[in-house]
């Protein structure tokens, strides 16, 4: 079933490989960061960005699973 959380779930899952993919968007030089080039500390900060994303898109599906739960403790179907 598609839920509105479901879709920020599958957002967050899918924006760090567009980012990624989009290489035409970050493939220069400048503006360098403390001497690095962007080409580089931007695929850094992805990094960083993913796994706030993940950890985000993991929290939201916990909630989302306990929502469904039965009174009984089963799992809703």
């Amino acid at each position: 079933m598609v839920t509105p959380v479901r879709v920020i779930i599958a957002l967050c899952l899918v924006a760090p490989f567009v980012a990624m993919l989009w290489v035409g968007s970050y493939a220069k030089t400048d503006p360098a960061f403390i001497g690095i080039p962007f080409f580089y500390w931007y695929q850094m900060l992805w990094v960083l960005i993913s796994t706030a994303l993940t950890v985000l898109a993991h929290r939201l599906w916990l909630r989302d699973q306990r929502g469904r739960r039965t009174p009984d403790g089963g799992a809703a179907k």
